[in-house]
């Protein structure tokens, strides 16, 4: 076996000019130079149900693995290494920052506890060169979709940002589904130094105008947001867009800021439903409920400000923010899904030591199941959390 540090170099160096179809073999022969009899990479599919193979040269092993129900599902859902019975094999979770991408098989006679590390080293490095091959090369697109996208969802779909993001102080985690035929709905959520900024839009209908709208909201929000305007300045921004270019469609939006120093939760709400403060395992009626402003596209709003709303959180508050195709999704008795339901969904998963994107993702599983599979509108959720550690504000 070859010192590690000077193989995973070795494959930094090498990945430069390889193809992203070659990655997982790449990544392969770098394991067995660490004394490995292989490895093999799995990428989650677009909504989070199975871990599809990417290729790789002369392999038996299965092209899809279940998320629930497999020993590489659980490392996934737990973002743990899991090891096999007879310790001869290893899953390993491949995470860009805090967002899961799939996992890393290797396999070797002897899985000592330093050949463990060095599997999960290798797992980090894929996982950075998975994401760097994708921004030019359509091998995660590909291997993530089980069947063709809409093209308002391709629109949509490119203009969101990673399912989950953060930092030591804060985590974010989304989700949104129908994942293949998504509308008028869609999210954002970046890092400042000291914020995490959150969008959530709906925009009415579900065609390629209303995801044209979606993305020009979110490109509005952006613009105004990296140009150093405030909350109260992209209300109008995106009012001023849809009424110019989208003279039809309405949009009800959620438009926050958090500060990550001092828990300051700032938001705008217009015509949405509002957020969910949830503290200690169970939601705060009414916390985060105030008096909605009129929804975007009428160009309500550029002529009078928004409602600028404020409110302190606490450490380890979490904030919900979702779009009524959530709670208004019917069963086949017509039975919503409600937003009661929408809230101990996701405190049971997180009370049961679930992190927030599997909490979301078994969220969604609920949801799909009281639908029959089939959701009738567009359902996005965005959950947040304040966690700034002992001894920090």
């Amino acid at each position: 076996m070859e010192p590690g540090e000077t193989v995973l170099s070795d494959l930094i160096t090498d990945s430069r000019l390889v193809a992203g179809r070659d990655l997982a073999g790449l990544v392969s022969r770098t394991g067995r130079r660490m004394g490995l009899d292989g490895t093999w990479m799995y990428v989650t599919d677009l909504q989070q149900t199975g871990l599809v193979a990417l290729p790789q040269p002369v392999t038996a092993e299965p092209q899809m693995l279940g998320i629930d129900g497999s020993l590489a599902g659980l490392a996934y859902r737990t973002e743990r290494t899991q090891r096999s019975r007879d310790g001869g094999t290893v899953w390993v979770p491949m995470i860009d920052g805090i967002e899961r991408l799939g996992v890393l098989k290797a396999t070797a006679p002897d899985l000592d506890e330093d050949l463990i590390r060095w599997c999960q080293a290798l797992a980090d490095v894929a996982a950075l060169l998975l994401v760097s091959k994708s921004s030019h090369n359509d091998l995660l697109t590909e291997a993530e979709r089980r069947r063709k996208m809409t093209v308002q969802g391709e629109l949509v779909w490119a203009f969101l940002p990673p399912r989950t993001i953060g930092t030591a102080r804060v985590t974010s985690s989304a989700v949104l589904e129908p994942a293949y035929d998504i509308g008028g709905d869609a999210f954002d959520h970046s890092l400042t130094e000291d914020a995490l900024h959150l969008t959530l839009l709906d925009s009415m209908g579900h065609d390629l105008a209303s995801g044209g709208a979606s993305a020009a909201g979110l490109a509005a929000c952006r613009a105004t947001r990296r140009s150093g305007g405030t909350l109260a300045d992209i209300i109008p921004a995106i009012d001023t867009i849809l009424d110019e270019w989208f003279t039809d469609r309405l949009m009800t939006a959620v438009i926050a800021n958090l500060n990550v120093l001092d828990g300051t939760f700032t938001w705008i709400n217009c015509a949405h439903p509002p957020p969910l403060l949830i503290r200690d395992g169970r939601v705060l009626p009414r916390m985060l409920e105030r008096g909605p402003d009129l929804p975007l596209g009428w160009a309500f709003h550029t002529a009078s400000p928004p409602t600028v709303h404020q409110t302190r959180l606490q450490p380890g508050d979490r904030v919900l923010i979702y779009s009524d195709g959530v709670t208004e999704a019917r069963s086949s008795q017509g039975v919503l899904f409600g937003e009661e339901r929408l809230a101990q969904t996701v405190i049971r998963a997180m009370a049961a030591g679930d992190p927030a994107p599997e909490a979301l993702r078994r969220l969604l599983q609920e949801l799909l199941s009281h639908q029959d599979q089939h959701l009738r509108d567009d359902a996005t959720i965005v959950l947040a959390e304040w966690h700034p550690g002992p001894g920090r504000p």
